[in-house]
């Protein structure tokens, strides 16, 4: 059974709490309930430093193509994030191209789990429409119009529960290890959507951290996605560093949504980008580099500086 710290509250008004292995924590957000564990692992953890990879889209062209499915760019992809060695890696969906009754689900996760292993960290996996029925107005889940389908299925069982999730949205909490700053990752569901999660959204992000991070699929254009118009509506009442999105096959940063697009993983491209993955480090000052990477080059795609509060550093 996991164990959880709780952080302290602001620590010059609060003692500092401190954990049965030893470790203070004295941050200056009221605290979620971190993970004991060191280093990332189910629900989160705590971390010597905040370094994660971002990667998105790594689907084949056409339907239930497996033999074309791009394993040697998403393990070129995978190799160069495990030079580079993140804390832990965040993708943004769409792991498959998949028709829900031929039997194609598995096959490609296969591969597409068999390339991202030259990666040997936690990866925390978005869902995508892919995920659910392939289109982007699906809406998978118990009750939901699309029900548990096959893509759904597959996703659940390969990509969710062995990071110790049972839903497709969830929530990653991590803190620092000296307790200088906090965390969280919130992976909303938008091909997933009910009252339910719309509630456990709100709540969850009502839960002050030092960055909060949002991880949904499809970007804030997409409407035709259940879940985007309210959880953008929701996202947008409370405190946000960065939107991680994917969907549409490109990179693209847009500070004025506070959305990160990594959607070259290995799908077919949009637009002349290449493919690439996404660095996102914290700096001493606690603001964050943003950096973004040719998968062959390593040549830098972007890069810019951010705050926790999503402001331009």
């Amino acid at each position: 059974m996991v164990g959880y710290f709780s952080l302290a509250l602001v620590a010059s008004l609060v003692p500092a709490c401190r954990g049965d292995n030893g470790i203070v924590f004295e941050d200056a957000f009221v605290a979620v309930d971190a993970p004991s564990n060191l280093g990332a692992g189910p629900g989160g953890g705590l971390l010597p430093e905040l370094r994660f990879a971002v990667v998105g889209d790594t689907r084949p062209s056409l339907p239930d193509d497996t033999a074309n499915y791009p394993t040697a760019v998403v393990r070129q992809i995978w190799t160069q994030v495990a030079k580079i060695n993140p804390q832990f890696g965040v993708t943004t969906g769409d792991y498959m191209f998949a028709t829900i009754d031929h039997g194609e689900q598995m096959p490609q996760l296969d591969l597409y789990l068999g390339a991202r292993s030259a990666y040997g960290g936690v990866v925390y996996s978005a869902l995508g429409n892919h995920e659910c029925t392939s289109d982007t107005f699906s809406n998978c889940g118990d009750g939901n119009r699309d029900g548990e389908p096959a893509n759904y299925k597959a996703y659940l069982s390969r990509l969710v529960n062995p990071i110790g999730e049972t839903r497709p949205y969830f929530i990653e909490r991590f803190a620092a290890t000296d307790g200088s700053w906090s965390a969280k990752f919130v992976f909303v569901a938008a091909n997933a959507w009910d009252d339910r999660q719309a509630a456990w959204l709100d709540a969850v992000l009502q839960q002050p951290t030092t960055y909060t991070f949002v991880v949904r699929h499809e970007p804030h254009e997409a409407t035709a996605a259940r879940g985007v118009a309210p959880s953008v509506q929701i996202i947008g009442k409370h405190p946000l560093t960065l939107n991680l999105v994917g969907h549409i096959h490109t990179y693209r940063h847009d500070p004025d949504s506070l959305e990160l697009l990594v959607g070259n993983g290995g799908a077919p491209l949009s637009t002349a980008v290449d493919f690439g993955y996404t660095i996102i480090t914290r700096k001493q000052d606690g603001s964050l580099d943003v950096s973004s990477f040719n998968y062959m080059t390593n040549a830098l795609i972007d890069q810019f500086g951010l705050e926790a509060d999503g402001s331009p550093h």
